[in-house]
This record gives structure tokens, C-alpha cells and sequence, in this order.
């Protein structure tokens, strides 16, 4: 599987993500900018040891992430999608994008994808889900779809 994350803010929650990613055997996709710097305290503390082993890729934008990967099975987490997270089929290279903390995925990103705008069902009077929460609901949703891809 594949984790990308749009313009992360908080380090905590990349490194959770990046721990998460670590013991599932996925791999993380940072589109920049980072609201932090990798070698940031923060992000090693959540991340604990599991950041060295990390496979973890950089971009500048998310048109270089999209030329580099060429996603065939593209899924954009966001609270306008249309689909629930658990109506969705996933493949072992699927590709989960998330958006920062502050603001979720761009309109212009959601709008070149509207059919993989996926949602994680809360109360309406809420506004989201915490992003390293989010990521684990899905990224096991898929996992477990997949027979968890070798994991004990």
C-alpha cells in the first residue's frame, strides 16, 4: 500500500503515519511543502525508531507526484467524498492520498478525481477526523481486503 499526504502540517502526525506505514509494510508519499522538517524532534519522538526504516518518498507538488508514480488506483480521502472508505475495493498498489490538517485536499486536486473522492462516515456537526486516525481506518480497511499482505 501506499500512503500519500498532501502538504502535511503537524510532525506528530506524519510520524505516527510514518510508524504506521513502517509496521505495515507501506511505503509514504510526502508532498511538499511539509509544515516541518523531517529531521524535526517531533516527528522522531512519534515516529520512535521506525523512521530510519521507512521507505519514504519526497515531491515538490502533487503534479510531480502524479507523473512519478502514475497511479492506476488513486483514492482521495476527504470529508466531500461521496463513497464510504469501507464501500471502496482495494488493490495491493493502491494509492490513499490524504490532505493536511488545516484544510483537506485542494478543490483542484478533488476535481480532477471526483469518482475517488472516498469519505469516513462521522457526525455531520463535526469537521474531521484526526489525520493519523484516518490514515490507520483506511490503510487496515484496504490491508484487510488484501488478506493483510503477509502480516502476522
Amino acid at each position: 500500500m501506499n500512503i500519500v499526504l498532501h502538504e502535511p502540517e503537524i510532525p506528530a502526525n506524519t510520524g505516527n503515519i510514518g510508524r504506521t506505514c513502517v509496521v505495515t509494510n507501506s511505503r509514504l508519499h510526502l508532498i511538499r511543502p511539509l509544515g516541518f522538517n523531517t529531521d524535526d524532534k517531533y516527528i522522531k519522538k512519534a515516529g520512535l525508531d521506525y523512521w530510519s526504516r521507512l521507505d519514504v518518498r519526497y515531491y515538490e507538488n502533487f503534479n510531480e507526484f502524479y507523473e512519478a508514480q502514475s497511479p492506476a488506483h488513486l483514492f482521495l480521502f476527504t470529508t466531500k467524498g461521496s463513497l464510504l472508505y469501507s464501500d471502496v475495493n482495494y488493490d495491493p498498489d493502491s494509492y490513499l492520498l490524504f490532505g493536511k490538517e488545516s484544510a483537506g485536499l485542494p478543490a483542484m486536486i478533488r476535481g480532477k478525481f471526483p469518482e475517488a473522492c472516498i469519505r469516513i462516515p462521522m457526525k455531520d456537526d463535526t469537521r474531521s477526523l484526526n489525520l493519523s486516525n484516518s490514515v490507520a481506518i483506511v490503510l487496515y480497511e484496504a490491508l484487510r481486503q488484501n488478506g493483510f499482505g503477509g502480516l502476522t
